[in-house]
C-alpha cells in the first residue's frame, strides 16, 4: 500500500495485521481521487473509518489543507498517526480514537469532504451517511465519498444532497453525494 499522488507520492504504508482492517485497493484509491481531483486543494477532511489512514493521507498528499482521521481502535489510530509520520503530514493532521457516531454527534468543526470506508459487514455505512445528512458537518457543496461491496444497497436520495452515479470497480462501488 503507498501513496499514489501529490507530496507524498511513492510513500509506502505500513498495514495492520489480521482483517480487522481492510485496505483500499489502489486501483478503487486512484479512481476515488481521480473523481475527487478538483475538489481537494485546500479543503477539511474527515476519513470517518480511519483504518490505516490511506484515504485521508492520499488526500492530504494531493492538497487538501487537513484531515481528521476517526477510528474507535487503538491499534488502528496509533497505525494512521505512524503513517501520517512516514508520509510527512502529521502536522496537518488529527488523530480521534472514538466511535465514529461519538465523533459526529460531538465535532464542532466543518468539513468540505467526508470520506466513508466502513467495514463492509456493518451498518456503519448506512448509519453514519444518515448521520451526517442529519447534522451540519458538511459545508454548502460538500461532498460524502462512500465505497461499499457491490452487493450492498444504499438509498437513493437524503434530504438536501444530490447523489452522483455509481461508480464500479470489481466487486466495489464508488458513491459521492453534494450537499446542494
Amino acid at each position: 500500500m503507498r501513496v499514489i499522488a501529490g507530496s507524498a507520492r511513492g510513500t509506502v504504508l505500513k498495514t495492520p495485521e489480521g482483517l480487522q482492517t481492510r485496505p483500499t485497493a489502489d486501483r478503487v484509491k486512484e479512481a476515488l481521487f481521480s473523481i475527487l481531483h478538483f475538489e481537494l486543494p485546500g479543503t477539511r477532511v474527515l476519513d470517518l473509518f480511519g483504518g490505516t489512514g490511506q484515504l485521508g493521507i492520499e488526500a492530504l498528499s494531493r492538497g487538501a489543507a487537513s484531515a481528521v482521521f476517526v477510528d474507535s481502535r487503538e491499534p488502528a489510530c496509533n497505525l494512521i498517526r505512524e503513517n501520517l509520520r512516514r508520509a510527512g503530514l502529521e502536522n496537518r493532521a488529527k488523530v480521534v480514537c472514538c466511535d465514529y457516531m461519538s465523533y459526529l454527534r460531538s465535532a464542532g468543526e466543518p468539513f468540505d469532504i467526508v470520506l466513508l470506508d466502513p467495514p463492509y459487514t456493518e451498518v456503519f455505512l448506512e448509519n453514519a451517511l444518515k448521520m451526517i445528512t442529519e447534522i451540519d458537518i458538511l459545508q454548502s457543496g460538500g461532498i460524502i465519498a462512500t465505497e461499499r461491496p457491490l452487493e450492498k444497497e444504499l438509498l437513493l436520495e437524503f434530504s438536501g444532497f444530490s447523489r452522483s452515479k455509481d461508480y464500479k470497480y470489481g466487486k466495489t462501488i464508488l458513491t459521492l453525494y453534494r450537499k446542494d
